[in-house]
């Protein structure tokens, strides 16, 4: 099993809403921080959001207040709602889980696990 699988990028136009998903087959989302991240070409990757086991949760200034980092224990899904997407929202998004920090979400950490991504384009 693929531990982390994220789905739901595409293109869509600015002002536009995405939901995207990561299944997490083998961790319970609720067990540990987790995390959406995103890369541009040519742009060190950024810390989009991040959730705790007890459901804590963080935003990068950039996104606050048009995405919300969300899960679904049961399903063991992670979700992240983009609303309102700008161009320079355009970038591959990955979630990733750390389970070497009993739940908590350290800044600049170097997550444990990660999945291949998921491509986001908006345009203007």
């Amino acid at each position: 099993q693929v531990p982390l699988v994220e789905s739901g990028g595409g293109s869509v136009q600015a002002g536009g809403s995405l939901r995207l998903s990561c299944a997490a087959s083998v961790y319970a989302v609720d067990g540990f921080c987790m995390g959406w991240f995103r890369q541009a070409p040519g742009v060190n990757r950024e810390e989009v959001a991040t959730i705790e086991r007890l459901g804590s949760t963080k935003y990068a200034d950039s996104v606050r207040g048009r995405f919300t980092i969300s899960r679904d224990n049961a399903k063991k899904i992670l979700y992240l709602e983009m609303n309102n997407l700008k161009p320079e929202d355009s970038a591959t998004y990955y979630c990733a889980v750390e389970t070497r920090t009993g739940g908590i979400c350290y800044a600049n950490w170097e997550f444990d696990s990660w999945g291949q991504g998921t491509q986001v384009t908006v345009s203007s």
